[in-house]
C-alpha cells in the first residue's frame, strides 16, 4: 500500500470530519535514552505556545537549576549547540518524582 501525501488517509479524513482533536504525545517521549534535545524541546516558551515539553519550568529557570548542579549539565555538541542527554532528563524527572 502507498501512502500519497496529498490525500489525507482515512484516519485523518475521519478526524478532520468530526473535527476531533486528540493530544499528540510529546516528541520528548518518543526519543530513546541516547538521543539529545535542545532547550526548545525541554521548557515553555511564550513563542511556542503549543509545544508540548516535558519540563514545567522557564528557560532561565532551566540554566538556575543547571548552574546550581539540580539538573543535568547540558552537552557542547558545537559552537552554537547545545544539548541534554534524553536519558539523563528522564533519570532527573523520575528522581523528581520520588522525592
Amino acid at each position: 500500500m502507498s501512502s500519497n501525501p496529498t490525500q489525507p488517509n482515512q484516519l485523518n479524513a475521519v478526524c478532520i470530519a468530526s473535527k476531533q482533536v486528540t493530544p499528540r504525545a510529546s516528541g520528548f517521549d518518543g526519543l530513546p535514552d541516547s538521543a539529545y534535545v535542545r532547550e526548545a524541546q525541554l521548557v515553555y516558551s511564550p513563542a511556542r505556545p503549543d509545544s508540548n515539553v516535558p519540563l514545567p519550568f522557564s528557560a532561565p529557570t532551566l540554566w538556575r537549576k543547571v548552574k546550581a548542579g539540580t539538573f543535568p549539565k547540558p552537552i557542547k555538541l558545537s559552537e552554537r549547540v547545545t544539548a541534554w542527554n534524553v536519558g539523563a532528563v528522564r533519570a532527573w524527572l523520575l528522581a523528581q518524582e520520588a522525592a
